[in-house]
């Protein structure tokens, strides 16, 4: 007797779409992932070990990633019947699917690369404001990116990828498939995604203490949606944490100087009464929160490329602090850092949180003192949320809309330029001068951004051509800024200040690499403020108190921040961190805080940026735990004016 044995075609199967959607999905992961892995090949420290652990945790995510991007396509492919399926209107349908979602795929690898470009990590909490702003995000791409060229090329791959296939799409079409048979395959591939949901998460790509090599072992996609979901992070499920007593103890301690003392005995109240000597001061106080303008490109700072005459010859004018940090990696965590003087809580920046009006606020000090209080940007406020979170903690805001056309002379995605923002706010001061009233405003800058564009025959570099040409712009936007307020009847009784937001880029080997943080931060005032040098460690939460000493002024405060002019050897520290990862720097040592209450602490070199893992101090550690879940516990409870 001779038994025969039909042997079953794969591609014979509705479902076949899934598996040719899985092998397009799989095969651009991988070449995404390779064609980042060369770019970042120098940072990586490549070993064969590393490189097998990249690949295969890197295919685990993928194929996660995959599953759930499958989700909409299962359920449909489950519940239509055949003869819908089969229909002459459905069969195109079936290839355009294909197409447009081989195209998506195809441009999420683009993006990604220009991400990593840019940011030195895959999708993370950026790429969800990028989602969520899109008129200026799809204004940035356009006008830093060969947009149509992408496109095309995007659209040449998609249709070849498409006429390989074609045929066992066909096949697959023309399959019949029984309504059990579909629903018995289409529960597994549902209950795969719902099984990777509940045990997976992003900690299975740490396979390095190198974190490009994490990055590189991570699915884009994946971390895009993880970004979605952990938009804020609860402290004390997550990280390391202490008694609250023990520490608000300790938090009171910490926030302990010679000029202050608390109002009242209640552990939790760290409000204190500041008493400065001497006559108070109603300087006028301009705060330019300088677009991405790391400490490195300054040649006071070691730069050789000449990108900053102004800002090196106003430093000789200043008090210079050259061992400052910003807190973030983003303009809206500077913003907080500067406004609120607090450390960086957990997930996203309190600016964009629900729940963040009349805070306790430089700009309630300023206001109830008298002064004029504005928040001038060159771009449209609603922007990260920053007019909300201004208008409602002290500040008038003066934005792009405010902004005579006639008065524009230059623009792009993100703005007007840094001088037609500057010229604007020269305006503004008069108005307050005009009126008698002294004047406190931050001052916003976005020209030192992609696409990197500015207006034609300022400087000899230019626009559209890079970062560097970008940060020579803003230095001499500055500089006519100085210029054209030195002729204001104000000038002489106005302190300015001048900082970076964050700096150009925080990625990095290490966790936080800590010299990536660094920023520049001159105050500037002929009259009032003698020019020094001060390399005392220090944050950008520190820049509110040291700003009002110089003012002389008696406040109660509940900043976390100090007047770094006033502070003890014992208590320099700085705060730094991603939406994640929670730095704490001290003595040359840096502790970082991290998700599943994971510690680590580090020995670096301030001027090298190099360093290496170290056993961890518990002193410093509860600092740090201290700082950051004090932090979050105000937020929570009673943070307000």
């Amino acid at each position: 007797m001779t038994i025969t044995i039909k042997k079953q075609n794969i591609f014979n199967d509705r479902f076949c779409f899934l598996y040719l959607f899985f092998m397009i999905f799989v095969s651009t992961s991988f070449l995404t992932r390779t064609v980042i892995l060369v770019k970042a090949l120098p940072m990586v420290n490549l070993s064969v070990w590393l490189l097998i652990k990249i690949y295969c945790v890197g295919l685990f995510y993928d194929v996660a990633t995959m599953l759930y991007f499958a989700i909409p396509f299962v359920i449909y492919l489950t519940i239509i019947p055949d003869r819908v399926y089969q229909s002459k209107f459905h069969k195109p349908l079936v290839y355009l699917l294909l197409f447009f979602s081989t195209s998506l795929l195809i441009f999420i690898s683009f993006a990604e690369y220009f991400f990593f470009d840019e940011f030195g990590v895959r999708f993370n909490f950026i790429a969800v404001d990028y989602l969520i702003y899109t008129t200026e995000v799809v204004k940035n791409i356009r006008e830093s990116y060969p947009l149509p060229a992408i496109i095309s090329s995007i659209g040449v791959i998609s249709l070849l990828v498409l006429l390989t296939t074609r045929k066992y799409l066909g096949i697959s079409i023309n399959s019949k498939t029984s309504f059990k048979e579909r629903v018995k395959k289409g529960l597994v591939l549902l209950i795969l995604p719902f099984l990777f949901f509940v045990s997976v998460d992003q900690s299975l790509s740490k396979i390095s203490s190198n974190n490009y090599a994490n990055e590189l072992s991570a699915n884009g996609i994946y971390n895009l949606f993880a970004a979605f979901k952990n938009n804020q992070i609860d402290y004390g499920a997550f990280y390391a944490t202490r008694d609250n007593n023990a520490v608000f103890r300790k938090l009171r301690e910490i926030l302990k100087e010679s000029n202050n003392t608390f109002v009242t005995n209640n552990i939790f109240d760290i409000t204190r009464q500041i008493k400065n000597n001497g006559k108070e001061k109603r300087l006028n106080v301009v705060v330019m929160i300088v677009e991405s303008l790391s400490a490195k490109y300054l040649g006071i700072f070691g730069s050789k490329d000449n990108l900053t005459p102004n800002l090196d010859e106003l430093a000789g004018k200043s008090l210079l602090f050259t061992n400052l940090y910003a807190t973030g990696t983003r303009t809206d965590r500077g913003l907080e850092s500067i406004t609120l003087s607090i450390p960086p809580t957990p997930g996203r920046s309190i600016i964009k949180r629900p729940d963040n009006e009349d805070m306790f606020s430089w700009g309630f000090i300023m206001r109830n003192r008298g002064y004029d209080t504005k928040f001038i940007y060159g771009g449209y406020g609603y922007f990260d949320n920053m007019n909300y979170f201004f208008s409602h903690n002290g500040f008038d805001i003066i934005d792009r809309k405010d902004i005579d056309k006639s008065d524009i002379h230059f623009t792009n995605a993100l703005g007007v330029c840094d001088e037609d923002l500057f010229h604007k706010s020269i305006t503004e001061f008069n108005k307050s001068y005009k009126n008698n009233k002294p004047f406190f405003a931050e001052i916003m800058t976005t020209s030192n951004h992609r696409p990197y564009t500015y207006p034609d025959g300022k400087i000899d570099i230019p626009s559209h051509s890079g970062r560097n040409g970008a940060v020579k712009y803003a230095d001499y936007a500055i500089g006519e800024f100085i210029k054209d307020a030195q002729k204001e009847p104000w000038f002489k009784d106005t302190i300015f200040v001048i900082v970076a937001d964050h700096c150009a880029s925080s990625a990095g080997k290490t966790k936080l690499p800590v010299k990536k943080y660094q920023i520049p931060l001159l105050i500037y005032s002929p009259a009032h403020v003698t020019p020094e040098k001060i390399d005392r460690l220090a944050s950008q939460i520190d820049i509110a108190p040291t700003v009002l000493g110089l003012l002389n002024f008696s406040y109660k405060s509940r900043f976390f921040g100090k007047d770094v002019l006033k502070m003890q050897y014992d208590q320099e520290r700085a705060m730094i961190g991603t939406y994640e990862k929670l730095g704490y720097i001290k003595n040359n040592k840096l502790i970082v805080l991290d998700v599943k209450k994971e510690n680590s602490m580090y020995q670096f070199n301030r001027h090298t940026g190099e360093a290496k893992k170290i056993p961890i101090d518990v002193d410093m550690l509860d600092e740090a735990i201290s700082y950051y879940q004090g932090a979050s516990y105000l937020y929570k409870h009673n943070f307000k004016d």
